[in-house]
């Protein structure tokens, strides 16, 4: 059996407890709100901040890494634009929302806690996971932009660009850990514990809140506008298609021709074949845009990615 094993099912375990859980109404109906809020604006940007600033400056910049990384990024996220006009001509909101479920991977929520336990002790592991969430962070915000000029909601690109970016705690947490790393200072050994154990508690809340919102998208996904059966299930094909292994495919392809790193390689690959994030499907949510595709997109996602990483993994190793 795959060594990823073991980890997928403590992962997927947890979203299950925390889907089982907002189905029996255990928990208030704002629970999930409250964890994603406590992990998104305190527990993820401390671990970011304490992964990088004890991580050296030179191991943090791995510009093969990231150019390898972001291009299969670009990649998939023009393919997508390209599809979506050709399906839907004029929708730039419904394009954004699509190359947004076939590049936006949960290398965050989930990536951080699988490679964690697939690579225990190993600091390189988390940096892998830290530096696919940045990236994938930026293109949440281009995504965001998009949807917001489609819909006239702003005039200035650039400047709303920036005030996503600028006020994100995932980018901060991460600018002031690799501001520690670069001047090369040791953080009080108290101070230290405190950011480590708040951090550690992200994995276990992101897990199971991703559960509850899989679990309420699900029920909202069932109240959305029905839409024709053949082509929802073209839709979800092409974006999971795209997300569990056009994507993978083409960061490995580009790290091989980089010269990456043979254990850097088997890491991106396989956060780059992590299913879309639940973010995705609040977004949609918020903006009234594909809400019931992206919530179908991301159930599937997660069930197809047990076929698929196991695959893709020992496929690497090979």
């Amino acid at each position: 059996m795959s060594q990823i094993y073991t980890p997928l099912f403590v992962v997927f375990g947890m979203m299950l407890w925390g889907f089982i859980t907002d189905r029996a109404r255990l928990l208030p109906v704002q629970s999930a709100d409250v964890l994603n809020q406590y992990v998104y604006y305190i527990a993820f940007p401390a671990i970011m901040l304490i992964v990088l600033a004890e991580t050296s400056f030179a191991d943090i910049m791995q510009w093969r890494y990231i150019l390898g990384y972001s291009a299969a990024m670009g990649c998939v996220y023009l393919l997508s634009i390209v599809t979506s006009y050709r399906a839907t001509p004029k929708r730039g909101d419904i394009a954004a929302i699509r190359s947004l479920n076939t590049t936006f991977g949960n290398t965050s929520f989930i990536g951080i806690p699988l490679m964690m336990m697939l690579y225990p002790e190993q600091q390189q592991a988390l940096t892998a996971a830290a530096i696919a969430s940045l990236l994938s962070v930026i293109m949440f915000a281009i995504v965001l932009v998009s949807i917001a000029l489609h819909q006239g909601q702003t005039s200035r690109p650039a400047v709303t660009a920036i005030e996503a970016l600028a006020k994100n705690p995932i980018i901060i947490g991460s600018v002031i850990g690799t501001l520690i790393s670069a001047l090369d200072i040791t953080l009080p050994l108290a101070v230290s514990q405190i950011l480590t154990q708040i951090g550690m508690t992200s994995s276990p809340c992101a897990l199971f809140a991703i559960g509850m919102v899989l679990s309420m998208a699900m029920r909202g996904g069932s109240k959305q506008k029905a839409i024709g059966a053949r082509s929802a299930v073209i839709e979800l094909s092409l974006i999971n298609v795209a997300k569990l292994i056009i994507q993978p495919l083409l960061v490995y392809l580009f790290f091989v021709w980089l010269a990456v790193e043979p254990q850097m390689l088997v890491m991106g690959v396989l956060l780059a074949a992590l299913p879309t994030a639940a973010s995705v499907y609040l977004l949609a949510q918020r903006y009234d845009v594909q809400a019931g595709i992206s919530a179908l997109a991301i159930t599937i996602g997660v069930l197809l990615s047990f076929i698929t990483l196991p695959i893709i993994h020992h496929l690497l190793l090979s």
